[in-house]
């Protein structure tokens, strides 16, 4: 029997998902909640540095020196075991 365009797309995505699962062997999934907050923190750096390339001001290029660092800081605090 022919399966569902949509129940292929939902196998698709489980296989994605287990595809691209950074995870260590073994270990703990993070708890849903983490998971937003990950993805949030690991496209900030990018913007960061989009807008410090793009600031002039010293005081301006100081600011998004230290929200960098805070960003790369809270990953590290996310990816510790």
């Amino acid at each position: 029997m022919a399966r569902g365009w949509e129940s292929k797309h939902v196998e698709s995505q489980q296989e994605e998902a287990r595809r691209t699962d950074s995870r260590p062997a073994g270990a703990p999934p993070a708890p849903p909640e983490v998971r937003p907050r990950r993805q949030m923190l690991e496209l900030a750096p990018a913007r960061a540095e989009a807008e410090l390339f793009a600031a002039s001001a010293p005081p301006h290029r100081a600011m998004l020196r230290q929200a960098l660092d805070a960003i790369n800081e809270q990953l590290r605090e996310l990816t510790a075991p």
